[in-house]
């Protein structure tokens, strides 16, 4: 499967099954839930277009896609699989290849809230 077609399905779950709270969103780098919408919205497209995108909203996809495939309080959880229709297995071997392939370029945010 393509990476950047689960990276946009993951960032859409956030609009759906997944429940996250301001506070996780603030986490994760966002204003709040208002701005996680949002900013998924503009990522989503960002990656279907191939419009650049910056090393700050890099760090933001990976943790939220991260969140919404493995958190059953906040995201998908176990409804992943059912709710996006791309398996448990599949789906931590293609997060597993972008984790590798953004390394370098989420690097500054370890540890940190990534934030513009």
């Amino acid at each position: 499967m393509d990476e950047v077609a689960w990276l946009r399905r993951a960032l859409l779950e956030w609009g759906g099954p997944a429940r996250c709270s301001d506070e996780l969103a603030i986490g994760m780098g966002f204003e709040g839930v208002q701005d996680l919408l949002d900013q998924c919205d503009r990522l989503r497209a960002a990656l279907g277009s191939g419009i650049p995108i910056a090393s700050v909203d890099w760090a933001r996809v990976l943790l939220a896609a991260e969140i919404v495939f493995v958190s059953d309080l906040a995201g998908s959880g176990c409804e992943w699989s059912t709710a996006t229709g791309f398996s448990d297995e599949s789906s931590i071997r293609i997060l597993r290849a972008i984790q590798l392939k953004l390394v370098r370029v989420v690097k500054p945010y370890f540890g940190k809230r990534p934030i513009v």
